[in-house]
């Protein structure tokens, strides 16, 4: 396989040994069948980096063999989504024969949206400057004459030029609604569209008739909280990335939703508020004892939840855990499992043809537990 092609053929196959895996690593924990979601075989990445390759009068993207670091040129990548594919098309013809944009041009960053917006980051090793700006303009005019909705950054070292906006707006249909979410260039998004509207929707069905309010850590951009609001009197978020927390309070305000609170604090920090350990500045305008949080919801990096993290989540009746790594997450279940079950189980392949499975988690405290 090469990211141009992909064994469309295997696809079903592949995602067979991903389930008889994941199926495996939860017997320890009594989980029921997992509910699995299939991601589109192909077009299925709404983002994608490329080193640029030079050679001579051409230049192309780029991509490195994982095992060989051979050099690979991409004039397609089949993962890609279809205006990704487009745009790279695109951005090498009038690159080419522009010298101002093509000096130095060491790679390119595409980030779309299913509702057709995009942001190309160009990043130089070299200084950028009016020329460049000026070059760079006409390019993106011409684009968006072509009907591209395309927004144009430059980055070199410690300098970024951004000719209008550094975000694009996705809108996702989740559960009968459409959602609006300011995605930030440089920051974290969910690379498969489509997956994550079937994790959105398989959280909304997992909290279907929960009470009271919603405990989220590692909210990002509000990427679950503003689809969770609903069935929650309250949500209280937390995010330490400045960007996401900035883009989270701009889709709270897009949505019209009037019950989600953002805090910029790590989950760590968070934890060390809830035990009593230490009290925070930004802690101070919000009453934490006034919510009465009968769920938490966490996404955590690949590393899972540290132990303290873990400790303070099992004090909450149901858990929503959302895994990029089922290895750490089997760590965090092996403790969480003497006081909670698994009610739900979900397989979201979120990475076909790779080894990687994100996964989802519903817990409920087990009677015995107090």
């Amino acid at each position: 396989m090469t990211p141009q092609t992909l064994p469309l053929d295997q696809y079903e196959h592949q995602l067979t040994e991903k389930a008889n895996r994941l199926r495996q690593m939860m017997l320890a924990f009594q989980a029921p069948e997992a509910q699995i979601f299939r991601s589109r075989p192909a077009h299925y990445r709404m983002r994608a980096e490329f080193r640029i390759w030079h050679d001579e009068d051409d230049l192309y993207h780029i991509m490195f063999d994982q095992q060989t670091k051979a050099r690979i040129r991409i004039d397609h990548f089949m993962a890609g989504s279809t205006l990704i594919n487009t745009l790279m098309t695109e951005m090498m013809t009038a690159i080419r024969p522009e010298p101002v944009l093509r000096a130095k041009l060491f790679q390119i960053d595409y980030l779309t949206t299913l509702s057709g917006e995009a942001v190309v980051t160009l990043i130089y090793h070299r200084p950028l400057d009016d020329a460049w700006s000026d070059c760079a303009a006409r390019l993106r005019d011409a684009l968006r004459a072509r009907g591209y909705q395309i927004q144009l950054i430059g980055r070199a070292n410690k300098t970024k030029i951004c000719l209008d906006r550094y975000y694009v707006d996705e809108r996702l249909p989740v559960a009968g609604r459409t959602l609006i979410y300011r995605q930030i260039e440089n920051s974290f998004t969910q690379p498969n569209a489509d997956i994550n509207i079937h994790m959105l929707e398989w959280a909304l069905a997992a909290t279907e008739g929960a009470q009271g309010d919603l405990l989220e850590l590692y909210c990002g951009n509000g990427n679950f909280s503003l689809a969770l609001a609903r069935h929650f009197d309250r949500v209280l978020a937390t995010e330490i990335a400045k960007p996401s927390v900035e883009a989270a309070q701009y889709n709270i305000a897009a949505n019209h939703i009037d019950n989600v609170q953002i805090i910029r604090i790590s989950a760590e920090e968070f934890t060390q508020a809830m035990w009593g350990e230490r009290e925070f500045t930004r802690l101070k305008e919000i009453d934490l004892r006034s919510y009465r949080c009968e769920t938490i919801f966490v996404d955590p990096p690949r590393s899972g939840l540290d132990d303290e993290t873990v400790s303070m989540v099992q004090a909450y009746p149901r858990i929503l855990y959302i895994s990029c790594n089922p290895d750490s997450l089997c760590r965090n279940l092996t403790t969480l499992a003497a006081t909670h079950r698994i009610e739900r189980l979900a397989l979201f392949d979120q990475f076909p043809y790779t080894h990687h499975m994100e996964c989802g988690v519903l817990l409920v405290r087990k009677a015995t537990a107090g």
